[in-house]
């Protein structure tokens, strides 16, 4: 059934005449319903004409300008087979030919003055075949995806030159049209697209998906249709650092909804000019959402820091734990860079025994996304083969949103710690017994000298919970402690010129330090454990 009625004949045959596509002409008379853009375009044109051809006639008096001139679009492999040029990573420039156009098949046709083209060939399912020809070179994994598109900002000042006339033309009648009642180009665009894709690829186009595919569409004539609206609008368009031009989409949107008709139709021709080129593509991308793997780590090395240690531009150690775990995820799942996080910190000279820290990390833009529990087992186990410094337990994707419990209430959890304390002054078992009686000890700390650069100056309140001794000779003694997480437990032992109150030395009256520390447990149920 054709879409349009006898109330829409008189409008769609003065957007044809003056150069706008079929699939624009459906926009503007109000069609909502996807079947007829699905059409082929030939097919498009051919039941419109028959469908004018009784308004035809009646037309042609009334239009104030000839129909445009038309643009030649060469043959198809000139231009679409260009985006064999976009580089493997999906980024570059369709060639064009000497006027500026790209490719076209299907006979002559003129380059729609509203869509630019995107309506006409950039819909149809060769040019679709040749984007998913990139995204299946690009190497990503994916079971679904999601399909996002970038137009020229000048469509916004064509659409919006068409719509006044259109209006116009309604008003002789005693008809409205509101700008909300076009069906908008991106809309149309997807309702064709979409099934295109799923069926090039073999699945399903999903809004939720972690994996986009994007086309980035330019037109030469973006500064020339968009320059008036700069000099009445200037505020609209002011420079950004990381935006190439001050004709955004956005600011061109914002710049037409101040303008008045009156002012726009002085400055802009309504309809719009033909134009002198049809659009290009800038860019096909794919990527993919970040994927989280977690777990907990041990670690067995008094000289291997968490992560990089880099002072003054110069790396004062060869790895990191933080290394010695992501640089295996890396590669496994493809990915370009990572993050690392985890539930607090040990310091180089510090094991962390027990089950292990918490830890999570954020693998950006992976290639691979799909493991079954056995690969990541094996993943893990090929970690633990790759160093004695540390190893690996629990490891498992998890979503970002879980990531969440590793830090929830961070500060309300205890640690566990075993340190080898030194005294300046002889002493006795019975000289630290009383300290296993002191049970849930407030300290204050101001933040410690040797964090300072990093941390900012602050007194922070923490619980000593409890305190266990265990004697070893007259200036030694083991001292195992469960603490408020956050707690500086070197701080607490020696006092940091008094900058930690109470302490170990002042509790003793001794001068006490710190020789061996070792994390017993970090008390964060998360992630979950799984068996061996």
């Amino acid at each position: 059934m054709f879409p349009l009625t006898e109330e829409n004949k008189h409008v769609a045959q003065l957007l044809l005449s003056t150069g706008t596509c079929p699939r624009c002409i459906y926009r503007f008379c109000g069609v909502d319903f996807h079947a007829p853009y699905k059409l082929p375009y030939k097919e498009l044109l051919d039941e419109l004409q028959k469908f004018l051809e009784t308004e035809k006639d009646e037309l042609i008096s009334e239009v104030p300008n000839p129909p445009p001139k038309k643009i030649r679009l060469q043959e198809l492999e000139d231009g679409i087979d260009g985006i064999d040029n976009l580089s493997q990573n999906g980024k570059g420039r369709i060639s064009v030919i000497e006027d500026g156009s790209i490719a076209s098949k299907n006979s002559n046709l003129n380059v729609c003055n509203v869509c630019l083209g995107i309506l006409q060939e950039f819909c149809e399912k060769e040019f679709i075949k040749k984007v998913c020809q990139k995204v299946e070179a690009s190497g990503f994994e994916f079971t679904n995806l999601v399909f996002s598109v970038s137009f020229p900002p000048q469509l916004s000042v064509r659409e919006h030159a068409a719509w006044l006339l259109v209006k116009q033309e309604m008003g002789k009648q005693s008809l409205s049209l509101g700008r909300n009642d076009i069906v908008q180009l991106k809309e149309a665009y997807k309702w064709i697209t979409h099934p295109l894709f799923s069926e090039e690829l073999g699945v399903p186009i999903d809004g939720k998906s972690l994996f986009e595919v994007s086309v980035v569409f330019a037109h030469p004539e973006t500064v020339e249709d968009c320059h008036f609206l700069r000099a009445i609008c200037p505020d609209c368009f002011k420079p950004a650092k990381n935006k190439q031009s001050v004709f955004t989409r956005m600011a061109v949107m914002k710049a037409l909804n101040k303008i008045k008709e009156e002012d726009f139709r002085k400055q802009f021709p309504c309809p719009p000019n033909s134009p002198k080129a049809v659009c290009t593509v800038l860019e096909i991308e794919c990527a993919h959402g970040a994927v989280f793997v977690a777990g907990r780590y041990n670690k067995y090395s008094r000289n291997l820091p968490q992560t990089p240690w880099i002072i003054d531009g110069e790396r004062k150690l060869e790895s990191s734990v933080e290394e010695l775990i992501s640089d295996h995820l890396l590669a496994v799942f493809k990915a370009e860079s990572f993050n690392f996080s985890s539930s607090g910190r040990e310091d180089v000279d510090v094991r962390t025994l027990g089950n292990g820290r918490p830890f999570a990390i954020e693998l950006v833009n992976p290639h691979r996304v799909h493991f079954t529990s056995q690969e990541i087992k094996e993943l893990q186990q090929k970690i633990n083969n790759s160093s004695n410094k540390i190893q690996v337990r629990d490891l498992q994707l998890v979503t970002r949103e879980a990531i969440g419990h590793m830090k929830e209430g961070e500060e309300e959890k205890t640690k566990s710690y075993s340190a080898l304390i030194w005294t300046n002054k002889a002493i006795q078992k019975k000289d630290i017994e009383f300290l296993n009686g002191i049970k849930d000890l407030k300290i204050d700390q101001k933040t410690p000298l040797r964090v300072l650069h990093r941390r900012p100056l602050a007194v922070r309140t923490r619980i000593i919970h409890s305190m266990e001794t265990c004697y070893v000779d007259e200036h030694h003694f083991h001292l195992y402690l469960k603490t408020q997480a956050g707690t500086y437990i070197k701080e607490f032992v020696h006092g940091d010129f008094g900058r930690t109150k109470p302490n170990i030395g002042s509790l003793m009256n001794v001068t006490a330090d710190i020789l061996e520390l070792d994390v017993e447990s970090v008390d964060v149920d998360w992630p979950p454990a799984l068996d061996d």
